[in-house]
């Protein structure tokens, strides 16, 4: 474990790469990032809605499917949106899970597992991950500054709006910072230190990014009330609902519909 730190500024490197790759891929020429961002979120909450609602694996796997062309039309690698959805919803979804597949008629357990509860894990995995995938594919094509704006004009309350802008803007801030640190440590050491001694470290490092992270939210706080902020997120993109983003949207409701309507009859 003498190589951790190493390992961590690689880590924490790795995931500024992909934030900024993320970023950049929003911008590339596509299907969805030619939409409106609010024609857009109102798309995805539908898919999510009847992922939500729907018990057929069948529709599962169709909303599924079209999420997936979405992607293909939006030029946006299936392998990305794959790896980011399908590494963690499993393990989520499998810690929700497991206690039911085990649950018999109350109040006695199962000794193995039944068909029927294993059913029903796998339609929820496949709930999850479907709606699990139209978010990621929305934020994978939508800027985040657009995606706040097309928030707010939802009438998000900009409370929640104005956390989530400054949580995505100064996290890879505390990280750059916490990466220096990890340099700085690598270039002054020079022999093994005990665990003792590297936990200790940890601690205070800990410690001297959440004080540095109040200080921070504070200074920048009040220079943004110094310059007439009131609260509204603005962004330098004039939103315009068009044709296409009317179309878009009422195929996510069609395609919902249908999925819903087809749900009652197919496994």
């Amino acid at each position: 474990m003498s190589d951790w730190p190493e390992r961590t500024a690689a880590a924490i490197a790795g995931s500024i790469q992909r934030a900024v790759f993320t970023e950049e891929h929003a911008r590339a020429p596509g299907w969805l990032q030619g939409l409106d961002p609010r024609a857009k979120l109102v798309a995805c909450l539908t898919m999510v809605l009847a992922a939500g609602f729907l018990r057929s694996l069948t529709a599962l796997l169709a909303l599924y499917a079209a999420v997936l062309a979405a992607a293909v039309a939006s030029r946006t690698p299936l392998d990305l949106l794959v790896r980011r959805v399908w590494t963690g919803v499993p393990l989520f979804a499998g810690i929700v899970m497991v206690p039911s597949l085990f649950l018999g008629r109350p109040p006695y357990l199962a000794a193995h597992l039944s068909v029927p509860a294993l059913w029903s894990a796998v339609v929820f995995v496949a709930r999850v991950g479907t709606g699990v995938s139209a978010a990621v594919l929305l934020v994978l094509t939508t800027p985040w500054a657009d995606l706040l704006r097309a928030l707010h004009a939802l009438r998000v309350p900009p409370v929640l709006v104005l956390v989530l802008s400054m949580t995505y803007r100064y996290v890879f801030l505390l990280l750059h910072a916490l990466t220096g640190r990890l340099e700085a440590r690598r270039s002054r050491v020079v022999g093994a230190t005990r665990g003792a001694e590297q936990r200790a470290w940890l601690a205070g490092s800990a410690g001297a990014l959440l004080d540095r992270s109040f200080q921070l939210g504070a200074d920048v706080y009040a220079a943004m009330l110094a310059r007439g902020f009131t609260g509204e997120v603005r962004t330098l993109r004039r939103f315009r609902l068009r044709g296409a983003d009317a179309w878009a949207v009422a195929g996510a409701a069609l395609l919902a519909a249908a999925a819903l309507a087809a749900g009652t009859a197919l496994p």
